[in-house]
């Protein structure tokens, strides 16, 4: 194959894969959920969903996921919305179906206690390990460092120095 077929084959390769990358950008945006015809229900399901945690993305809120899940949990909260029930009445809901982790602020009681207090245990636990690391630290270099000369053996040595045979 000579260089000019191999380049011309590399730019129609390169032109495919372009209009690939193009077309699927375009069917991405196509993609987006209408809002609600009522501006009402709208602002609700946003103020609800923005607390609520994405069950299959759990990083994301529930308002900012695209996940399959994430809408039909919206379209269940605009429901109920309809049906005239609260706010509370529909995290109820939802934590009585998916349990406290759905809920970015999940409630202070025994079983959440981990969740709000196990990262500063661990925080607290780690400084006490580095404090006592650092302690047993020291104390082994004290015991162990090499002790100093006595009395006797300074003079010896400083005598030694003073001697005529090192001064010629």
């Amino acid at each position: 194959m000579s260089s000019r077929s191999a380049g011309a084959l590399l730019r129609v390769f390169m032109l495919g894969v372009s209009l690939a990358l193009f077309s699927t950008t375009g069917a991405r945006a196509a993609e987006a959920v209408p809002t609600a015809e009522d501006p009402v229900v709208e602002q609700r399901l946003l103020r609800i969903s923005e607390d609520v945690r994405c069950l299959v993305c759990q990083n994301e809120s529930l308002a900012g996921s695209r996940a399959d899940l994430a809408n039909d949990l919206r379209r269940e909260i605009r429901k109920m919305i309809r049906e005239g029930r609260t706010d509370a009445e529909i995290r109820e809901f939802l934590v009585s179906r998916y349990g406290d982790f759905v809920l970015y602020k999940p409630p202070l009681k025994p079983v959440t206690w981990l969740l709000w207090f196990g990262p500063f245990v661990l925080l607290l636990s780690a400084v006490l390990f580095l404090v006592m690391f650092l302690r047993r630290r020291q104390r082994d270099r004290v015991e162990h460092a090499e002790p100093g000369l006595s009395e006797a053996e300074r003079r010896q040595a400083q005598q030694l120095l003073d001697s005529p045979d090192l001064r010629s």
